[in-house]
């Protein structure tokens, strides 16, 4: 059995990036740069106005200036200004050549073909966004590394990216194990407990951004088992299961495992929910081996899949807590085991949720992340600083 510590370290060193694939702009969201991306263009690629307002050459103490054009954004023809003349601009609009100054149009009174400029509130040089002002031909746009949020995607855009190089996500495939599931749209017998872990799986892998998932279920015998791992390796780059995975009579997924030749990485965890959790690979296939209880699969993907799938997709630090907090109130613990528990965080706290027991997923209605609580504590005051981790949304 290992600690946390030492089942993340033990990942962490064997993890490897995904290869990189070229996409469009679009398809690359929710992805991380392979490289990083320099811009070819200026951007802006031309003076423009900031503001509606008159554009005109700055004549120091003078007011009045004859309005002799009208420059929308989208025009590309070539006005000129001349000393004591302006132009009517808006917001975007290409600055003429001979213009070095653009005031608002509140700022202005205009009267027969004039404008009349309060000079107590005008500047030289105002209201021009410059040529290459946000970025230059050769500048690092986006650096390797950095994930592609929707804003991002836009800055790349107005750069005129069409493709992204970025880390591929890994295929995965999901074996469920269990004489006792019952896919939904089917009554129960007495017995029988609806398939919640595959759900929750492919909807955890969904919003993580992985979309080529294979679903593949197992009876609990030890060829029906080795059968659906030998299919599912096939097909993916890490093979999830769920169940089977403690030492009952037909508990066969350790077995099955070793049958088919992967290497144990590490087998039991000193943690709760999720203690019979196994990791191994063979050759650069990964396999989790999840408890069956459904908190224990939402938690352990969280603490242990989820930042392994994120680290092959060139994230850098995701096993690490999006943030400390006190915690709301005292909690007791037995040591020995670190306890992942469903929380709720606001910016002041994180609170503790009742039903944190590993079949219950009452409690996932409104936590919003997990929270470690240390091996070696027993009693954990208010106020303690704990880890938080985000649970996916």
């Amino acid at each position: 059995m290992v600690s946390v510590q030492e089942a993340i370290a033990k990942i962490q060193e064997k993890i490897q990036q995904m290869p990189v694939v070229e996409l469009s702009l679009y398809n690359g969201l929710g992805k991380v740069l392979a490289e990083n991306v320099i811009a070819n263009i200026n951007v802006p690629s031309f003076d423009n106005s900031a503001m509606d307002g008159y554009c005109f050459n700055w004549i120091e103490d003078h007011n009045e200036y004859d309005i002799v054009a009208q420059i929308q954004a989208g025009d590309t023809q070539d006005i000129a200004i001349r000393p004591f003349q302006c132009a009517r601009i808006y917001t975007g609009a290409m600055i003429p050549q001979d213009a070095d100054t653009v005031i608002q149009q509140e700022l202005v009174s205009v009267s027969d073909g004039k404008i009349t400029i309060d000079l107590h509130k005008a500047k030289k040089g105002a209201n021009i966004r410059t040529e290459g002002s946000q970025s230059k031909i050769g500048d690092v746009v986006a650096s390797a590394g950095t994930k592609i949020s929707p804003s991002l995607l836009g800055l790349l855009a107005s750069n005129g990216i069409e493709k992204v190089k970025v880390f591929d996500e890994p295929k995965i495939s999901i074996i469920i194990t269990g004489n006792e599931l019952v896919n939904l749209g089917f009554p129960l017998e007495k017995g029988q407990i609806y398939n919640s872990n595959e759900f929750a799986l492919k909807a955890l892998l969904k919003v993580s951004g992985i979309n080529d998932v294979h679903i593949f279920h197992a009876v609990d015998t030890l060829e029906s088992v080795v059968e659906c791992v030998q299919k599912a390796s096939e097909l993916a780059d890490i093979v999830v299961l769920t169940g089977g995975i403690s030492v009952g009579d037909f508990d066969f997924v350790k077995t099955a495992m070793q049958k088919v030749g992967v290497e144990e990485m590490f087998y039991k965890v000193k943690q709760k929910p999720g203690k019979p959790l196994f990791v191994g690979m063979k050759r650069s296939k990964w396999y989790f081996a999840l408890p069956g209880n459904p908190a224990a699969v939402i938690t352990c993907f969280n603490q242990y899949l989820k930042p392994t799938i994120e680290m092959m997709m060139g994230h850098q630090q995701s096993f690490l807590p999006i943030v400390m907090l006190p915690l709301a109130e005292s909690y007791l613990k037995n040591g020995g085991l670190t306890h992942f528990l469903k929380g709720h965080y606001t910016f002041e706290n994180v609170t503790l949720l009742k039903g944190q027991e590993s079949f219950n997923l009452a409690s996932f209605n409104i936590a919003n992340c997990i929270v470690e609580l240390p091996e070696e504590l027993e009693s954990i005051e208010k106020g303690t600083l704990v880890s938080v981790y985000q649970l996916p949304q």
